[in-house]
């Protein structure tokens, strides 16, 4: 079985999005972090959800950066 092409849009269902928003999340933030371990690259990563809570991740040199004000 493979896997389907989703069409790129926004997802109706409050809660299905929801679901789809923290599972993309975890996956972004495991590519972020395998990225920073195997090319040794510093990244940091600020994520926004539709409720404005923040989710972030920081590799060691940003640590210090991930408590600092962002203004967008």
């Amino acid at each position: 079985m493979t896997r389907r092409k989703i069409q790129i849009k926004k997802i109706d269902n409050t809660t299905a999005r929801q679901v789809t928003f923290s599972k993309r999340r975890r996956g972004l933030f495991k590519k972020a972090f395998e990225l920073s371990i195997l090319c040794d690259a510093e990244i940091g990563l600020m994520v926004f959800s539709a409720t404005g809570k923040l989710f972030e991740f920081a590799s060691s040199r940003f640590q210090s950066l991930s408590h600092t004000s962002f203004y967008l």
